[in-house]
């Protein structure tokens, strides 16, 4: 059996119209500017209390989380003043602090260096 394409060219049942193929990955980075920290937060594990599942939305936002990337800080009267926070420490911060953004299917969370409260040692 044939078929026509739009084209007018005569395809037939073996020819192959189109291969699928798939974009390369392309892996996104996200270097901080400034004085702003890049942190992935702590993820909140499903919470049960009595034979009852507390859903995702009723527990609290976690408010720890381990530092991914850091600014090169601030510069205050021509010198830099780099950012206390370094890669791979566990910092505090408020409820409400940062900006989510999404890397690479990741969530993190970007935060000023005035709104991390302290750092674990």
């Amino acid at each position: 059996m044939a078929y026509e394409s739009t084209d007018r060219r005569r395809v037939t049942e073996n020819t192959v119209i189109a291969e699928t193929i798939e974009a390369p990955v392309v892996k996104k980075t996200l270097r901080p500017l400034g004085a702003r920290v890049l942190v992935k937060v702590k993820v909140v594990t499903e919470t049960k209390v009595g034979d009852l599942y507390i859903p995702d939305t009723a527990v609290e936002k976690p408010l720890e989380g381990e530092v991914v990337a850091v600014g090169n800080g601030t510069v205050v009267n021509g010198e830099r003043i780099p950012v206390d926070a370094k890669v791979g420490q566990v910092v505090v911060f408020g409820k409400y602090s940062g900006n989510e953004v999404e890397i690479n299917s990741q969530k993190l969370l970007l935060l000023q260096e005035s709104e991390l409260q302290g750092v674990y040692e």
